[in-house]
């Protein structure tokens, strides 16, 4: 015999709640989405730090270093305005709605295919944050729309 009622169940899956071995909900919504916004800031700032010292021409990079698009000055330009992007959708994302949630898929998405087009210079940087903007975008998607409301 099952701890919880099979009716529950049914109410469970239409609901989107789960449900684990000893009947306790264990819904993972407002995880993913509190890993989401920290990730977005974290990948903001970094993409800030990085934007800045890519214009300022830093011994950091690579001179030489051959990226799909234009040089690492334009590049520069691009990330800093990603980082700004993804802070202001950090923010937005804290604040609860919808305009939050696609703000923040959409900053994902443009660092994702930033951090794509950046493969040749730095491949291993570039994949990573690839990976991480691929779990922000899925935590927002699958869980952005669900709020608590207590």
């Amino acid at each position: 015999m099952s701890a919880i009622d099979p009716g529950a169940r049914v109410t469970a899956r239409t609901t989107g709640a789960q449900y684990d071995s000893a009947g306790y909900d264990t819904d993972s919504g407002p995880g993913w989405l509190l890993f989401a916004a920290i990730m977005v800031a974290i990948a903001g700032v970094l993409n800030v730090i990085y934007g800045i010292a890519a214009i300022g021409n830093s011994n950091f990079f690579v001179n030489d270093t051959q990226f799909i698009l234009s040089n690492l000055n334009t590049w520069g330009w691009v990330t800093l305005i990603v980082g700004v992007l993804q802070l202001l959708a950090c923010l937005s994302i804290v604040r609860g709605g919808q305009f939050g949630r696609w703000f923040g898929i959409i900053a994902a998405s443009f660092s994702a295919i930033a951090a794509l087009l950046s493969i040749p210079a730095y491949p291993f940087w570039s994949l990573a944050i690839f990976a991480l903007d691929i779990m922000i975008i899925y935590g927002l998607a699958a869980y952005g729309g669900q709020r608590q409301t207590a």
